[in-house]
């Protein structure tokens, strides 16, 4: 129950559109979208523990094991465990926090737009500290 209402409350922190983006370098650009990238390609593989190394330390702890978490995106986030088609969009700061837009088409055909909540860790390197799927306008990559 936790869990759940903690991924509640961040889809609604999620749920209006990102604002111009802060300085973010474009090293940093780069590497938010390489992590959401490289989680999405360990989902394609079903690598429960790569895919839960690019998430926070928040997550983890909220799942407690890389098979909850696996378990979790394949019930509640089809779009993002099995994308057909994946499109990245704007970057933005939505409360301080940086959001990156993803546009998917899910396995059923349906789009939509996945906001992953990033978090710089102290090493300077980012983690996924959260996604909130909405509904996208019906257009292919």
């Amino acid at each position: 129950m936790r869990a759940i209402l903690g991924f509640l409350l961040l889809f609604v922190a999620l749920a209006a559109p990102p604002a111009a983006a802060q300085e973010v370098s474009s090293a940093d650009q780069a590497a938010i979208r390489q992590v959401i990238q490289s989680q999405l390609d360990a989902f394609q593989h079903d690598d429960a523990g790569a895919a839960w190394s690019y998430a926070s330390p928040s997550i983890q702890s909220m799942f407690t094991t890389p098979e909850i978490f696996l378990e979790m995106v394949k019930t509640g986030y089809q779009p993002v465990y099995r994308p057909r088609e994946v499109e990245f969009r704007q970057l933005g700061d939505v409360g301080g926090s940086l959001v990156q837009d993803v546009f998917v088409v899910g396995p059923d055909g349906r789009p939509v737009i996945a906001r992953y909540s990033m978090q710089k860790q102290p090493d300077g390197s980012w983690r996924i500290n959260g996604c909130a799927l909405t509904q996208a306008p019906d257009q292919n990559v």
